[in-house]
């Protein structure tokens, strides 16, 4: 028998872990994603790091920098994930044009009246409000991947500017609601909210 064989496994080696389904593989991905959007929620962006994301996730610094590079780029991937537009976008313009104002209310407050994505827009809108690089990856997200793809669609004067006054319109009322809680609009029904800013986003994104 080998000197040492009886006493157990040798000591795992310093440096950076193994490629195994643990810090690899086709979860990896998803659980770095998971871990950061965590992470913002209860630390904010100026206190997440990519050394504690990569922790929460149980992988290795290294291939959260693989996957995402930056922590600005993390941080936009949550705010991706969180509002899926890849996803949501076609339904909310693919229906009847008198109808998208409608849609996008239903779509936005979903999304915020959902416990498990209201946490992470939580702190990522907090994180915006007082953070500048937070606030410029937010700006780029609401402008490149939401705003320009739905003014593209819209068949009106101004796209660009009528779809960032929706957006103003919808941000304005999740901070009302959600971040400083002002009363009545915190407890209000959300189907009644929905139906007193439908108009309005109609008004901006289909009329002519």
């Amino acid at each position: 028998m080998t000197p040492g064989a009886a006493d157990g496994p040798s000591p795992r080696r310093r440096g950076r872990p193994s490629r195994t389904a643990h810090t690899d593989g086709p979860d990896a991905r998803t659980r770095i994603l998971e871990a950061a959007r965590t992470e913002f929620a209860e630390r904010g962006y100026d206190k997440t790091s990519i050394r504690g994301i990569a922790k929460a996730a149980g992988v290795d610094a290294a291939l959260v920098h693989h996957y995402f590079g930056t922590k600005d780029e993390v941080f936009a991937a949550a705010i991706e994930v969180s509002f899926e537009p890849a996803l949501v976008i076609p339904s909310i313009l693919g229906g009847p044009s008198e109808d998208v104002g409608e849609r996008l209310a239903r779509y936005f407050i979903g999304v915020w009246e959902n416990p498990v994505s209201r946490a992470p827009l939580l702190a990522i809108l907090r994180s915006a409000l007082t953070h500048d690089a937070a606030a410029k990856v937010l700006r780029g997200f609401v402008l490149r991947r939401l705003l320009e793809r739905i003014a593209a669609d819209l068949d009106v004067p101004d796209p660009t500017f009528r779809a960032e006054l929706a957006a103003s319109h919808m941000i304005g009322i999740a901070i009302l609601r959600y971040v400083i809680r002002a009363e009545p609009l915190a407890s209000a029904d959300p189907e009644k909210i929905i139906a007193m800013v439908a108009p309005t986003l109609q008004r901006y994104l289909g009329d002519g």
